[in-house]
């Protein structure tokens, strides 16, 4: 039925539907990744269930929301975290090959969560949070994140990529 209402419009309309299309449809997503820090120094990492493999909590924007709401949401729903601060912005990655779904212009937050997580939310996404020591972390991490967590646990500015 949408099929048939489409093809009747003009071409003129087409040229322009495909423009917009393209406008939009090309932009890069903004996304959220955190780094939540225990007094123990450990990280809070999800597994992944797309690569298998672990990664910063973190996730896209959704229409409407702040990037302090998604932090939140992404938190409760990859982790079972409760946000109970954001210290400090500690990059923005924009590097187009970093995720291979699409480009992303991530915005990596040092943040202070409760030490108790009750897991993820939805396991068809997300298989398991835990409490990881950095060190065991290295060269483990999806998306070239590893060198966002590094940035977020050395001191000095906040990097731009």
């Amino acid at each position: 039925m949408a099929m048939g209402y489409l093809s009747r419009l003009p071409s003129g309309a087409w040229v322009l539907l495909k423009e917009v299309a393209r406008h939009v449809l090309r932009r890069p997503v903004v996304g959220v990744a955190m780094v939540a820090i225990r007094q123990d120094g450990c990280v809070l990492v999800i597994r992944r269930a797309d690569f298998g493999t672990w990664a910063l909590p973190g996730g896209t924007l959704e229409w409407g929301e702040t990037l302090r709401t998604a932090v939140e949401r992404e938190l409760r729903e990859e982790a079972g975290a409760k946000l109970e601060a954001i210290e400090s912005v500690s990059g923005v990655y924009s590097r187009p090959d970093r995720d291979p779904r699409f480009h992303a212009v991530t915005i990596v937050v040092r943040c202070k969560v409760s030490d108790a997580i009750e897991g993820p939310m939805n396991v068809a996404e997300i298989l398991e949070a835990r409490w990881r020591r950095p060190e065991e972390l290295k060269g483990t991490l999806a998306l070239a994140q590893d060198e966002l967590l590094e940035q977020a646990l050395g001191s000095g500015a906040a990097t731009i990529e």
